[in-house]
C-alpha cells in the first residue's frame, strides 16, 4: 500500500470539495451570495450563446448568398476553364 503523498496533497480530499454536494458546500455561507454568477444571464447555455455575437446571422446571410450566386451569377458566355 502506497503512503501518504510526501507533497502533502490528498486526492480523495480534493474531489470532496470540488462536489458541488459536499459536506463545505452545503455549510458554505456564501453559496447564497455567489449563486447570481450560475443563474439568469450568466447561466453556462447563455454565457456559451454570446460567445460569438453574430455568428448565425452571418451563416444565413452567407448561405443566401452562395444559393444567390449558384442561381443568378452564372456566365453567360459559356467559357470553358481550359480554354488556351
Amino acid at each position: 500500500m502506497a503512503g501518504r503523498n510526501p507533497t502533502g496533497f490528498d486526492i480523495n480530499e480534493f474531489k470532496a470539495a470540488a462536489n458541488p454536494r459536499s459536506v463545505w458546500a452545503k455549510n458554505d455561507p456564501w453559496a447564497r451570495n455567489e449563486a447570481w454568477r450560475y443563474t439568469g444571464p450568466f447561466s453556462r447555455w447563455n454565457r456559451f450563446k454570446r460567445l460569438f455575437p453574430g455568428l448565425g446571422t452571418a451563416t444565413v446571410l452567407f448561405a443566401g448568398y452562395c444559393v444567390y450566386e449558384q442561381l443568378f451569377l452564372k456566365d453567360s458566355h459559356g467559357h470553358k476553364e481550359d480554354h488556351h
